[in-house]
């Protein structure tokens, strides 16, 4: 009687370790789902900053235009007047160059 007794409590321990770990492993895939869904998140709002960023959008367009003409990679940042902006303006003016020769060479 005592081995049956004791046998149904390792059953029951065991089914308990069973269920923590499900309950376990269940949580570490939520939580690693999560996590990418914030880095795809925030990987899509720089991108959304910088589509409505005035000084990108111009460097997009005139990097468009220097690529197609055959002109140099040479971006006329000084048109603009703080850092911040003649950052976005090159990282938009390269972007527009890059892509535009993509598509010109095959």
């Amino acid at each position: 009687m005592g081995r049956r007794l004791r046998r149904n409590e390792e059953e029951k321990y065991e089914q308990t370790f069973y269920r923590v770990l499900a309950i376990a492993v269940c949580l570490g895939t939520t939580a690693m789902l999560a996590n990418n869904k914030r880095t795809t998140n925030a990987n899509l709002s720089v991108d959304a900053r910088l589509v409505s960023d005035g000084a990108f959008r111009d460097g997009l367009y005139l990097g468009k235009l220097a690529a197609h003409s055959g002109q140099l990679l040479r971006p006329a940042v000084g048109r603009w007047s703080t850092n911040q902006d003649r950052a976005t303006f090159l990282a938009g003016y390269r972007r527009g160059y890059n892509q535009s020769l993509a598509h010109v060479e095959p």
